[in-house]
């Protein structure tokens, strides 16, 4: 795999974390730029992790993994999506913080699991330069990840409990997408 196609694939592994990465922006009550980072951050590690736990892992529990990664992360997304609509109708004055750890580890997990899936792929395909192509989809992860927060954040200061509501049904709305694909194929 060249330089442009390691790309090409970090940038479509990165898309959903993208797209939740809006969604951590929108609960922002203010410009925080260290929790811009800290999305980046969490979402690029474990994008470069999963796949090479994927890539280690090979045919061993390929099936196992693809059979349920839907459910886990329609699970992950509509339960952080739900706790985010839940804070912002019952704490008017107070914004529900999204980015807490706990939160930012479920969150992150289930925007990789896509990469895990890709890394037991690869395993297949190649066998050269892993390391490479996993730190790679990492930067990649982060650099449009934290870019994610940041435009989400500029649109939540001004709509506060909305922007958290649609975060969250976005959230949702992403995990049931995400069920639908696998269960519709």
């Amino acid at each position: 795999m060249n330089l442009f196609e390691t790309l090409i694939i970090s940038l479509a592994l990165a898309a959903d974390a993208f797209a939740i990465s809006i969604c951590c922006g929108l609960s922002l009550s203010k410009n925080e730029t260290k929790k811009c980072f800290a999305v980046g951050f969490s979402f690029g590690i474990f994008q470069a992790v999963m796949p090479m736990i994927g890539y280690l892992l090979g045919g061993t529990f390929s099936k196992l993994i693809t059979s349920i990664d839907h459910f886990i992360s329609f699970a992950l997304l509509t339960f952080i999506g739900g706790k985010m609509i839940y804070e912002s109708i019952n704490n008017k004055n107070e914004t529900y913080d999204i980015l807490n750890f706990k939160s930012l580890l479920i969150l992150s997990i289930a925007t990789s699991i896509d990469a895990l899936t890709f890394g037991i792929a690869y395993s297949f395909a190649y066998n050269t330069k892993v390391i490479l192509t996993f730190i790679i989809i990492g930067i990649v992860t982060f650099i449009v990840c934290t870019l994610g927060v940041k435009i989400g954040n500029s649109y939540g200061i001004k709509y506060k409990n909305v922007s958290e509501i649609i975060g969250g049904v976005v959230l949702i709305l992403f995990g049931i997408k995400i069920l639908l694909e696998h269960l519709l194929v």
